[in-house]
């Protein structure tokens, strides 16, 4: 899409973009040619709901194939079977007429009480890098979007709408912040999603440092970066920091 379609889309058209349309799919502009974009949920299988809408899995959704969680998949250390099984996953998202899948979550697992651990590979950087990459590589080899997240320090459950995540220099840059650099690096994920959490005092969905110093200008970040679900408190200072997409839908513009 070029600079001179933008410029004559109008304002409402362009704010509709940073948004989405309903709970799994963004706003599409025929004029501009942009087309929607349909999330679904991963990375156990494929959870695509047709009908009525949520993000806990509670309402109906389409039958899929349930592959091993994260946790069980890392057991093999073996990149090729996750691999593998992504390529599966992907197949079966193409059918459905899904774009991007909300996976892997390469979140380091910091303690065993945080109820995302099922979703999450390892507590050891290294095999998270080499799991995560072979299944961002897989989706998108079959022409579905990997959605890397959740960006940064999202290591527990309880509060975690509100919990600030506090971590020394050091352990943040060599092990949770390290995964998210070196599959940028190797795989090239399509989308990256910003975690609910606080990290060093600020959210990780309005923090200019996260999403703009680091992610786009450090590490050279060219991708989509979009809201984990209901994450964004403040959607101004979001956007001003780097965000590109809040999800779900905040209703119809006035």
């Amino acid at each position: 899409m070029s600079n001179d379609t933008v410029k004559k889309m109008k304002m409402d058209d362009k704010l509709r973009l940073l948004n989405g349309k309903d709970f799994w799919a963004t706003y599409g502009n025929k004029e501009a040619g942009i087309r929607e974009i349909v999330f679904s949920d991963g990375p156990t299988g494929l959870r695509f709901q047709p009908g009525d809408n949520d993000h806990l899995g509670m309402n109906e959704s389409c039958k899929a194939t349930c592959f091993p969680t994260s946790a069980a998949l890392s057991c093999s250390w073996d990149p090729a079977l996750v691999q593998e099984v992504a390529s599966c996953i992907a197949k079966e998202a193409a059918e459905k007429g899904v774009d991007v899948l909300l996976a892997p979550g390469i979140n380091i697992k910091r303690s065993p009480l945080c109820g995302r651990n099922f979703e999450y590979y390892s507590e050891d950087p290294v095999l998270t890098r080499e799991l995560g990459t072979a299944f961002v590589k897989g989706l998108q080899e079959n022409g579905i979007g990997a959605c890397l997240k959740h960006f940064a320090a999202n290591n527990q459950e309880a509060y975690r709408m509100s919990i600030d995540t506090q971590i020394d220099e050091r352990a943040l840059y060599e092990i949770y912040l390290k995964t998210f650099k070196e599959i940028i690096e190797q795989a090239k994920p399509w989308t990256i999603m910003s975690a609910y959490n606080r990290l060093l005092g600020e959210y990780c969905s309005e923090s200019m440092w996260l999403l703009t110093d680091l992610l786009r200008e450090k590490w050279g970040y060219d991708g989509l970066v979009i809201s984990d679900w209901y994450a964004v408190n403040d959607v101004v200072k979001s956007i001003n920091s780097g965000l590109d997409l809040e999800m779900p839908s905040v209703g119809q513009l006035s």
